[in-house]
């Protein structure tokens, strides 16, 4: 069975690349047993979007903006790992 695979397409005129780094290693390190893979796709445009096996999960030009790192944990785990916790994530969101 495949692992799920995370691709971010990040602006490089905006110069986002780090950003989509951060999130790459984040996610990452959450989600080290459950994802195949965090890919980076450079473009341009100001584009900013994320995609869980080719299924479009955050937009920025949707959105108006760039998700909270927890917002994205939380939107990855529920279609990788629906009964993952997610620790301080998880009582940020109740709180």
């Amino acid at each position: 069975m495949d692992l799920p695979r995370v691709a971010i397409t990040y602006c490089t005129q905006c110069r986002w690349l780090l950003r989509a780094a951060w999130y790459q290693q984040e996610l990452l390190t959450t989600f080290h047993r459950e994802l195949g893979e965090v890919a980076l796709r450079p473009a341009t445009g100001g584009v900013f979007r994320v995609e869980v096996d080719d299924v479009l999960v955050w937009d920025r030009s949707e959105r108006g903006g760039f998700p909270d790192l927890p917002e994205l944990k939380r939107i990855v785990r529920d279609l990788v790992a629906p009964d993952k916790p997610l620790g301080h994530t998880d009582r940020v969101a109740e709180g």
